[in-house]
């Protein structure tokens, strides 16, 4: 059975006294549930602190280096997070890709990196409005799936968590149906079905992200290949967190 997973990326908002007082309050009005995984993925200079105020949140890395360590100046290595309890990471978000050219192939060193110091990764996947438009969304989706798995065997692919977000409906407002969404997660769990076999798909969580709200979060986690969502905007106020999750 697949455990629900929900994890708010905070991006490049909040300083430390800011995500300190978000911790307390959600650590003290989240009511844990034993098929919940709850979280939120932090900047860099955020995850001491907020993994020091969390015991029953979950706390992600957005971004890692695939090198345990080297002349990488501005990124944030494996054993850093190790080193203060981060057992999560994003990896290939579409800002990541877009704006800092996060390839499929670095993607894939930072799946296997990850997997290997046995962390979990958040893999993202989705496509633009272009796409979308055009109908060819699934092909897309194969394709960065096929080269970000390349490699991982599928003892470790069940450890990956695919985290389908739409790049026309991240901060846009725009939400992608639940029948969408639902589409869209099936024809993931075919492509890692298609990649190792059904067994393996089975077992790997999907989350959707893409203005998810509370009002909205309920429908999308009915469809029965979507486990989780990766949130936006809605993690940023405590009340908005906690009401996610349902």
């Amino acid at each position: 059975m697949r455990k629900q997973v929900i994890i708010g990326n905070w991006k490049m908002f909040k300083t430390n006294s800011e995500a300190k007082k978000f911790m307390k309050l959600a650590e003290k009005g989240f009511k844990t549930k034993p098929d919940l995984i709850a979280g939120v993925a932090v900047s860099a200079t955020l995850l001491d602190t907020v993994k020091t105020n969390s015991k029953k949140l979950v706390v992600s890395a957005q971004n890692v280096h695939f090198e345990q360590s080297g002349a990488y100046t501005g990124e944030i290595s494996i054993p850093m997070l190790k080193d203060i309890n981060i057992n999560y990471s994003l990896v290939g978000h579409s800002e990541r890709r877009e704006y800092f050219n996060d390839t499929d192939e670095v993607i894939n060193k930072k799946v296997k990196a990850l997997l290997a110091a046995n962390m979990t990764p958040v893999l993202c996947c989705g496509e633009s409005l272009e796409t979308f438009e055009k109908g060819k969304t699934i092909e897309f989706v194969k394709a960065q799936l096929v080269a970000d798995f390349a490699g991982v065997s599928k003892e470790d692919a069940v450890k990956v968590i695919v985290a389908y977000e739409p790049i026309w409906a991240i901060g846009t407002g725009k939400v992608a149906t639940p029948e969408i969404a639902q589409n869209v997660c099936k024809g993931v769990r075919d492509i890692i079905a298609d990649l190792y076999d059904q067994a393996t798909a089975d077992q790997v969580v999907i989350q959707y992200g893409g203005s998810v709200k509370p009002d909205n979060v309920k429908q999308i986690l009915s469809q029965p290949d979507i486990d989780g969502a990766l949130v936006g905007g809605a993690s940023l106020e405590v009340d908005s967190f906690l009401a996610l999750l349902v």
